[in-house]
């Protein structure tokens, strides 16, 4: 049984993360250092992607978070994840994933892109039903 409880999915994808990048987000380090030191990592565009937002740089978090994104589907194929199943929000290397599209669904509503953010939310819901709300979506 998978931790949400569902006896033929796929069991639950764990990141094993990037120590360096983590660390450097967590102690302060300049953002775009992390992301030129470190492209491939999720946390560090999610970072980016949430500062502009708070800044009121939508287009840019946009671009910050859809990269992120990206980055973090190319992580989860790498580790097995088909495309399906759950992405748990507590494991701290994934919350870099989800919180770019997080990102991405607030960019997508306030530009009124409605289809993008309805598929963010599905998506965080799919990965872990209690990503949105973690991520201040609910």
């Amino acid at each position: 049984m998978t931790s949400f409880g569902d006896l033929l999915g796929p069991p639950p994808t764990r990141l094993p993360g990037d120590p360096e990048a983590e660390e450097g987000i967590a102690t302060g380090v300049d953002a775009r250092k992390v992301a030129a030191e470190s492209p491939t990592a999720s946390i560090a565009w999610a970072k980016l992607a949430e500062d502009a937002f708070d800044e009121g740089d939508t287009i840019g978090a946009y671009a910050f978070a859809r990269t992120g994104y990206h980055r973090g589907l190319d992580q989860l194929r790498r580790n097995g994840w088909k495309g399906f199943g759950p992405v748990p929000f507590d494991h701290e290397p994934n919350q870099g994933f989800l919180r770019c599209v997080a990102v991405l669904a607030r960019a997508a509503q306030k530009i009124d892109e409605v289809d993008e953010y309805e598929r963010c939310l599905e998506l965080l819901h799919e990965c872990d039903p209690h990503a949105a709300s973690a991520l201040g979506l609910a």
